[in-house]
């Protein structure tokens, strides 16, 4: 199954290891260090000009990529399957 993250970026499930919300990890300084690293090492792929909401950490032929999504982390969750039902209050 493949998963679409926004824009014209579509990858595969089995390269996900991670969705994350992005202003809730932006609170660890652990987490604002490495996708500034990864950032700078050339990691990480913008999918659109618009508002980062979430990020996905994935492997390609053996290659780390970070996708910067302007979909949520949640709705992606959804798209995947990983999650049926959820209710945010």
């Amino acid at each position: 199954m493949f998963l679409h993250l926004g824009g014209d970026v579509v990858i595969s499930l089995k390269d996900i290891i991670s969705i994350m919300n992005i202003e809730s990890s932006n609170k660890s300084d652990y987490t604002k260090e490495f996708l500034k690293t990864a950032e700078d090492e050339g990691f990480v792929r913008r999918i659109s000009e618009d508002e980062e909401k979430s990020f996905i950490l994935a492997e390609k032929d053996k290659k780390t990529i970070i996708y910067l999504s302007p979909i949520s982390s949640v709705t992606l969750y959804k798209r995947a399957g990983f999650i049926d039902d959820i209710s945010l209050k």
